[in-house]
């Protein structure tokens, strides 16, 4: 009687976390709400500056806070990706997911972090696109399988970012 009333116990507590994560996560994408619809990948993409890169997509944050996750437009789930950057701009066909582009006038910049959106991988283990959603500076963090393209980005967007 003991052993089922504490297995019961921990099953309800189990239960009340998944929910306040899935209230949380909710209330998120209400507030977020306000952002601005993603850009369509538009049809001609233009030539390709980088070739792509696979990988990990961690996900968007706001650029003032590495940690606040966005959650707007799907922006909020991890999945597996390929990186691309094009004349047009960049390319993030997540799987499992519509793709994210960030068109070439609202990158902003590129760096290497060590942790974005609860993901930590240390010194330089993550390449982070910073662009504009509307009014609104995003960062985009991805986790390339061949870390040795992350230069390549970061030169290549600092040349041609105003």
């Amino acid at each position: 009687m003991t052993r089922a009333l504490l297995v019961l116990t921990c099953v309800v507590f189990v239960l009340l976390l998944l929910a306040g994560m899935w209230l949380g996560w909710r209330n998120r994408a209400r507030r977020q709400a306000g952002l601005p619809d993603l850009p369509a990948v538009p049809a001609e993409l233009g030539a390709q500056r980088l070739p792509p890169a696979t990988g990990l997509y961690v996900g968007t944050t706001f650029a003032t806070s590495w940690q606040d996750r966005v959650v707007h437009a799907g922006l909020g789930r991890r999945a597996e990706a390929t990186l691309a950057l094009y004349d047009s701009g960049a390319v993030i066909d997540r799987s499992g997911a519509t793709p994210v582009f960030v068109p070439a006038d609202d990158l902003l910049d590129a760096r290497l972090a060590p942790a974005l959106a609860g993901k930590v991988m240390g010194a330089g283990g993550l390449l982070v696109l910073r662009w504009r959603l509307g009014d609104n500076e995003l960062d985009t963090g991805f986790r390339a399988d061949d870390k040795s393209v992350y230069p390549s980005w970061v030169r290549t967007l600092a040349r041609s970012v105003p």
